[in-house]
């Protein structure tokens, strides 16, 4: 089936042999192992968010299970059901499928009545036979699909809910575990139908104004149990939905080395004095190349050095651009993407939502033990985010989780405009990370040089220098601290020292 957290997340799951496994290891995860068994739940979602498929691979885990399955189709007939089953690859042998009477043979001329509403015949022979069906086969899980046929015949709140009410009760003594799925937009006019059942379960299907549109859900209710609350995205892929869990609800924790990650650079390693520390976040700031993505790498091919994994996830520019520019500046990639030490994951914010993103590097560091994470930009990864508060939000789990989980995190921040007071940031990301690195450019000698200067350390002191730093063929040098600047506040530091202080061509290439 499909994918999703494979550790266990804690004493949520104490009772899972209590619940009924929807087969979607995401859902039951936030479930806290399936939903409570012998209940009746309501599944509401927009067409095309995925009820029917949620549906159905809850009966197929049934079955898997070994528990008899029943899906009363009301809205779709056996072939419909087959073709939607089909396109997962999926087969429905061993569940039972009940449709209602075709609509033709329930009007036929002789079937009109005259004295008594449509409805109330209507709706009584259709729900006597859906009892009998359940009293034939004696299931254990039950999906019905849909309720708004049930309610079209009711016509009246009070006579659907009193046909719910019995039906509920029906299936409790049969203790059935049953979703009724349903259509969103009745959730406001007819809201108790919320209140009839034991829990509730929302899906969206949210338009985006360019690329894919986004699915998530969310709890509603869950009577007598604790859940996952807020909204997680999902996606409809080949073989089932996917759910990706918010990492703030995640318990994972293990135990790491408290040290200094060594850039190999002792230069910068003095800046930072003694290196970044693991289990922690560091933002690297700067206008455009400038050298932000070169100095993250070269933390990734530290760890991939010293016999560890790192992962990047690259919204910008493509993995060929990526790899070649690395190898250009002394750094050979390509041979440890192949052997699998470095993941290169180019990502389309257009395409991908957050929660998928999260889920991708919680699996990176929960199955590869990835000890590195760099995130090549911030930029771009707010695209795939409604707004910037989201986005604070949504940094602050991930970075929370990861932090848990010892791993030494990167973030590139591109400022936009090149010099001078024109720079701006366009999200601060600087107050949830705890090391602040700040690259700029600078004048000496009639020519632009690059400078680096680190700004925040939350773990242990840094120096408040500037010094220079020189993108060269064989890797990346750092200079000494540079003393003589002036307008180093306006973003365009000016250096009015001796030409002695600066790297030689000797020094770069050293």
């Amino acid at each position: 089936m499909s994918s999703g957290p494979q550790s266990a997340p804690g004493p949520l799951e104490k009772a899972a042999h209590h619940r009924a496994a929807t087969g979607i290891q995401g859902l039951d995860y936030i479930l806290g192992g399936g939903f409570p068994r012998d209940r009746v739940f309501l599944i509401e979602g927009h067409p095309g968010s995925g009820k029917t498929t949620l549906g159905l691979e809850f009966l197929l885990e049934g079955r898997k299970r070994g528990e008899t399955g029943l899906c009363i189709s009301l809205s779709e007939n056996k072939e419909e059901l087959h073709l939607v089953a089909e396109s997962h690859g999926w087969s429905l042998e061993g569940i039972h499928l009940y449709e209602l009477e075709k609509l033709e043979d329930q009007y036929r001329p002789e079937t009109q009545y005259t004295v008594f509403h449509p409805g109330e015949v209507e709706l009584g022979y259709t729900t006597r036979q859906i009892r009998r069906r359940i009293e034939d086969v004696q299931p254990s899980r039950v999906v019905f699909d849909s309720l708004s046929e049930l309610r079209l015949l009711a016509e009246d709140p009070l006579r659907f809910r009193r046909e719910m009410l019995g039906i509920k009760q029906f299936l409790s003594e049969r203790r059935c575990t049953t979703l009724l799925l349903d259509d969103a937009g009745y959730q406001a006019a007819e809201p108790q139908v919320r209140s009839i059942v034991h829990g509730v379960l929302l899906l969206e299907h949210v338009p985006a104004e360019y690329g894919s549109s986004r699915r998530r859900l969310r709890i509603v209710k869950m009577r007598g149990v604790k859940f996952r609350d807020g909204f997680h995205d999902l996606e409809i892929l080949t073989g089932g939905l996917d759910v990706y869990p918010r990492l703030a609800h995640s318990e994972e924790r293990k135990p790491y080395r408290r040290e200094h990650f060594s850039s190999g650079i002792r230069e910068l390693d003095d800046l930072l004095q003694g290196g970044l520390d693991r289990g922690t976040s560091t933002v690297i700031l700067g206008p455009a190349g400038c050298g932000k993505s070169m100095l993250a790498s070269l933390y990734a091919f530290r760890a991939i050095q010293q016999g560890e994994r790192a992962a990047c996830y690259l919204f910008e520019e493509s993995r060929e651009t990526f790899l070649d520019r690395a190898g250009g500046f002394g750094m050979p990639l390509s041979e440890h993407v192949a052997a699998g030490k470095l993941q290169l994951n180019q990502i389309d914010p257009a395409e991908m939502s957050p929660g998928e993103l999260s889920q991708r590097v919680r699996d990176a560091v929960a199955r590869q033990n990835v000890s590195v994470v760099i995130i090549d930009s911030l930029n771009g990864y707010l695209n795939a985010i409604p707004s910037e508060r989201y986005l604070l939000m949504h940094m602050h789990e991930l970075l929370s989780y990861l932090a848990r989980q010892g791993v030494l995190t990167i973030l590139i921040v591109a400022q936009s405009g090149m010099l001078g007071p024109s720079m701006q940031t366009p999200v601060d990301i600087t107050y949830l990370a705890d090391t602040a690195i700040m690259l700029r450019y600078f004048e000496a000698g009639g020519e632009v040089k690059q400078a680096i200067s680190v700004i925040k350390k939350r773990k242990g002191g840094h120096e408040r220098t500037i010094r220079e730093m020189r993108l060269t063929p064989t890797g990346i040098r750092i200079g000494h601290p540079l003393r003589e600047f002036h307008g180093i506040l306006t973003g365009v530091p000016t250096f009015t020292g001796s030409q002695e202080e600066m790297l030689s061509d000797d020094q770069s290439h050293a």
